[in-house]
């Protein structure tokens, strides 16, 4: 098992750095910099180009890529040019707010898949499952910004349940009860839209899984014996098709990280993914880059998770 992870880890490790260096290739490569837009058009030339001289933004890719490494090592992401504040910093702003959603929506992802899945696995092809599997197609179908659009507009503009923008009641004071329920009111209804679409997977999995599970061998044996339907299903049917799904949780993270940009904005949550689309139309590269960057650790770290809970569900995957 441990030869595994540690296979795993150093794998990882040369894909950050790939990552990183792609990202900050391509950030370079993109139109523009941080002075763009900013100077007035009439400024002197010469004087733009001192300035940036000045910033390092005429240096060679490499140079400036070993400055990024170097302060990343130590913590420093760089200076926002539009925020005029380190990007540590605001990003530390942003990321508990994208932390508390990511939590919630999974909390409610499983909370609504387990028992769809379950239920839609266990009465197949009845028309409760087709109901269930219903829902699935359209989930399938409808896009995550969509969706999000019709949520914000029927909970929170026409029946008005919910806030539709902001993370917390302006005036709370941080700590006290009323601010910790306002924090809850304004990020349950971004994580309960994309936990209902974010859901479909999850439930179609778990259905074919135990379809599949009651028409095993050692399920056919197990009725042979005599064992009673509750039992051949908790202890034998139910648990083989559970812990496959316990793989799910770093793929989750993953899909979370794509949503929550679409989302955050839709709904005017102050986290890290309407950050990263601020931060791409202002052209500032620094904090896109660290975003960007965070975002595919947060990916290869979710495919590490992954793979070492199934290892830990199946050994038969382990490297031996």
């Amino acid at each position: 098992m441990w030869k595994f992870i540690v296979r795993r880890l150093i794998i990882t490790f040369p894909q950050i750095i790939l990552l990183s260096i792609l990202v900050f290739l391509m950030a370079q490569m993109m139109p523009g910099d941080a002075l763009t837009g900013v100077l007035d058009p009439n400024v002197d030339q010469a004087a733009i180009q001192e300035q940036r001289e000045k910033m390092g933004l005429n240096d060679p890719w490499h140079i400036k890529y070993g400055d990024w490494v170097t302060g990343l090592v130590q913590g420093d992401l760089g200076q926002s040019f539009r925020f005029k504040m380190p990007v540590t910093e605001l990003l530390e702003q942003r990321l508990e707010n994208s932390f508390w959603l990511a939590l919630v929506t999974l909390i409610f992802t499983y909370m609504i898949a387990i028992p769809l899945g379950i239920t839609s696995g266990r009465y197949n092809d009845t028309i409760l499952d087709q109901a269930i599997t219903g829902y699935t197609y359209v989930g399938f179908a409808t896009p995550l910004f969509i969706f999000a659009l019709v949520m914000v507009w029927v909970f929170g503009y026409q029946l008005g349940w919910f806030p539709t923008s902001g993370s917390v009641q302006p005036g709370l004071e941080p700590g006290t009860m009323d601010y910790f329920l306002s924090k809850f009111n304004h990020l349950l209804l971004p994580a309960l839209s994309m936990a209902l679409i974010a859901t479909v997977s999850t439930v179609q999995y778990l259905r074919s899984e135990i379809v599949d599970t009651k028409q095993r061998d050692f399920i056919v044996t197990a009725r042979a014996k005599g064992a009673s339907e509750s039992r051949v299903y908790n202890r034998h049917i139910l648990r083989n098709s559970l812990l496959p799904i316990a793989a799910f949780f770093g793929w989750e993270i993953t899909s979370l990280i794509s949503g929550t940009i679409f989302i955050e904005q839709i709904f005017g949550y102050p986290g890290m993914g309407a950050l990263f689309l601020e931060s791409i139309n202002l052209r500032d590269y620094s904090v896109v880059t660290a975003l960007v960057l965070l975002f595919g650790i947060a990916s290869i770290l979710g495919a590490l998770l992954s793979d070492i809970i199934l290892s830990l569900v199946d050994p038969r995957i382990r490297i031996k």
